[in-house]
């Protein structure tokens, strides 16, 4: 084996073997359960060269006498730990790693991973006492360093600041977490805080090349252009539609707080500082291999994307691309295809844009559903939503098929008929404007509080819908401030213009065709082709997807522009 990999399922481990597999290198990886292999496959490495090598470092390991350069990215990274479980790994561990390399014959290096808030020379840089886990780094450091000077192992130490990426949703990912959810209304630290961050791309990139370089250096891997943590959350807010949190609270107040008032780990607060750090070998090292981190800002609003699509390690993306667009001033969320779609798929009440991941995934072609503006994980908007519809569809270059569920269908019928050569056709699926006034969940009384406190299943055993991903979704949305009183807005509707869509709907010049459950027929004739599904209610698209989609498929097809 060219590499050994210790913690190679961990999130900075799985991202070094895909790029040491990537250059082709041979790569033995060390997991106690194999989740490497499918999350590989899943990113698209050729996993020929991989060899999945059971172990635990907290074990006696095995025997690999062939393996020329050792990593050990294994680490207990959490706050709150008890002490004993943090050394096991990040002590006792690291020196087993130590002892393990020290018998291979052909070792040219051990990289060892540590912490930027760890110094060479011992010392915490920090006025606060570390918690378990930055002790156990510390005191491993302090170790790995004595053991392989004794028993010369040619060792480099890499110390990274916070990695992000996605998977990533430890640290620095909790405060995104309270910003998203609205309960961030002061920043911890002070104006000139850093946290640095660096992406586990470079990180892993920059680890492929430490083996090349002479031995006994230590390694500060960070981006030094990391701007201060108001500044960093301000970025990451504004690129999410939120607003950040104008003041600041002082690290030795938050000391003297109790944490049921904080809300903070004490542990936390000793990354909450101005210190700065020595990068320049490591900068070096970098640009003699070619190596570039990707500006910050740009790094922090894609992470942000990625912390969202995966609701902060809940849930997983049901498809790419996605992200935040501005859109007529919103601060829209959108998966899917944004210049080329065969299907654009428009969400109802009290849904968003993941409801349409069970039919999306059952109909060809690349589809585009955005969160309507102000609802899901969307920014309202400063105009109507035709102008918000009209600005989402300025991008598209083909001629899709637009696809809406109830209150989203009366825009649609707007926009086509004022653009009919925009489009190829038009599925209404449970159009509200053909319906007694209100769906039933606005008929039921629900108000904005109730709403907002409503668990997933609660919710889905009001829609009438099966508790799935999708479901869930949308009620981590309405937990947020704000969503659940515009979705009761919206429900209350408008009878003048439920009567203007039903008129405009007969003068729309492409095909129309209209989706109903059997147990929520449309009261109001609507001129056009209707299909009903048999068992169906108001939401064929979360309870029957596999016919909806067949309905959809005979429905129209797109039209390439």
């Amino acid at each position: 084996m060219d590499a050994m990999v210790f913690g190679a399922t961990g999130f900075i481990g799985r991202s070094l073997v895909a790029e040491l597999l990537t250059r082709g290198q041979r790569v033995a990886a060390a997991v106690r359960n194999d989740t490497l292999t499918p999350w590989l496959t899943s990113q698209g490495v050729d996993i020929e060269r991989l060899e999945i090598v059971t172990a635990d470092i907290t074990r006696p390991l095995p025997e690999l006498p062939e393996v020329r350069d050792v990593y050990n990215t294994a680490a207990r990274f959490a706050f709150g730990l008890d002490s004993r479980e943090a050394r096991a790994v990040n002590v006792t561990g690291a020196l087993n790693v130590v002892e393990w390399a020290a018998g291979l014959p052909e070792l040219r290096r051990l990289v060892h991973i540590s912490g930027y808030r760890v110094s060479a020379a011992g010392g915490h840089p920090g006025d606060i006492a570390p918690g378990a886990y930055e002790a156990s780094k510390l005191e491993g450091d302090l170790a790995v360093r004595a053991r392989c000077q004794e028993s010369g192992v040619p060792l480099s130490v890499v110390n990274p600041s916070t990695v992000i990426g996605p998977g990533q949703y430890i640290g620095l990912a909790g405060l995104v977490g309270d910003l998203w959810n609205g309960k961030l209304p002061v920043l911890p630290g002070g104006p000139d805080t850093f946290v640095p961050i660096v992406t586990v791309g470079h990180l892993a990139r920059f680890l492929a090349e430490v083996p090349a370089a002479p031995p006994g250096e230590s390694y500060w891997v960070l981006d030094d252009t990391t701007p201060p943590l108001p500044e960093l959350i301000g970025t990451i807010a504004y690129h999410m539609g939120l607003r950040a949190p104008r003041r600041t609270v002082p690290v030795a107040l938050l000391r003297r707080l109790p944490r049921t008032v904080t809300r903070a780990d004490p542990e936390t607060l000793s990354f909450l500082s101005a210190d700065r750090y020595p990068t320049a070998s490591a900068h070096a090292l970098a640009a003699g291999a070619g190596l570039e981190m990707p500006p910050a800002a740009d790094a922090l609003r894609a992470w942000a994307d990625d912390l969202v699509a995966a609701r902060f390690g809940t849930a997983s993306p049901w498809s790419k691309p996605y992200g935040f667009r501005d859109v007529a001033g919103s601060r829209t969320w959108m998966t899917g295809e944004r210049y080329s779609p065969g299907h654009v798929l428009l969400h109802g009440l009290p849904l968003n844009a993941d409801s349409w991941a069970p039919l999306a995934a059952r109909i060809p072609g690349p589809v585009l559903a955005p969160d309507l503006p102000g609802l899901g994980r969307s920014a309202a908007a400063t105009g109507s939503v035709d102008a918000w519809l009209e600005d989402l569809m300025s991008p598209v270059r083909t001629r899709p098929v637009l696809v809406a569920h109830s209150l989203a269908c009366a825009p649609v019928v707007r926009f086509a008929a004022a653009h009919p050569d925009r489009v190829s056709g038009l599925v209404l699926v449970s159009p509200s404007f053909l319906q007694a006034p209100g769906p039933r969940l606005a008929r039921s009384g629900l108000a904005a509080p109730m709403l907002r406190r409503m668990s997933a299943a609660r919710l889905a055993r009001t829609l009438g819908v099966p508790a799935g991903a999708e479901v869930a979704s949308a009620a981590a949305d309405l937990h947020r401030p704000g969503v659940a009183r515009r979705v009761v807005t919206a429900l209350r509707g408008d009878a003048a213009e439920r009567d203007r869509s039903r008129t405009l709907l007969g003068r729309v010049d492409v095909p129309v065709r209209i989706i109903a459950g059997s147990t929520d027929r449309p009261l109001v004739a609507a001129g056009h082709p209707m299909t009903e599904i048999e068992g169906a209610g108001h939401y064929p698209h979360l309870t029957h997807p596999t016919q909806l989609a067949r309905h959809l498929g005979a429905a129209s097809a797109p039209v390439g522009g």
